[in-house]
């Protein structure tokens, strides 16, 4: 009798049974998931309604504008040590192609304003690095003004070095 009381008071080994179908399940389930959205059963529509509209999406055609460069200017510039700098900049400007030969026209007064405009600018401002967006747009808007609206249609700044 005593025999028996210490085996049942054993405890029972839990079956892995569950553990191990669930773990079955998982991957059965989800390699089928991966397989159906792979070969397109799950999803396809969608993908393939926007693959035809890509393919379908006619072509803009690109608007008719000229670039008209600039000569590089190099501009003294004295920071607040008093010490002297260089700005070499180079811009080229594009306008619509009717246009081109006016603004080709009034280059002297666009460099003019270019290099006014730069000398004027404090070297700390130019060392910032959102410098190039607020340069850009003032520049535009400068260049808009002499040269007459409608001409100038923005302002690529191809070389910016300050030394």
């Amino acid at each position: 009798m005593a025999e028996d009381e210490q085996l049942d008071d054993k405890p029972k080994k839990k079956s892995r049974l569950p553990l191990i179908v669930g773990l079955v399940l998982m991957l059965v389930l989800g390699g089928g998931g991966f397989f159906a959205v792979y070969s397109g059963l799950l999803l396809a529509p969608e993908v393939a309604h926007e693959a035809e509209t890509m393919g379908e999406a006619p072509v803009m055609p690109l608007p008719d504008v000229a670039f008209v460069p600039v000569e590089p200017l190099i501009v003294n510039l004295v920071d607040t040590s008093g010490r002297g700098r260089h700005l070499r900049f180079q811009v080229q400007l594009e306008v619509p192609a009717a246009h081109q030969q006016e603004v080709v026209a009034v280059m002297p007064r666009l460099v003019d304003v270019l290099n006014g405009y730069l000398r004027a600018v404090d070297v700390v401002e130019l060392e910032n690095p959102s410098a190039l967006v607020r340069l850009r747009a003032q520049i535009l808007r400068r260049l808009q003004i002499v040269a007459g609206e409608g001409r100038v249609k923005d302002v690529l700044i191809m070389e910016f070095v300050i030394n």
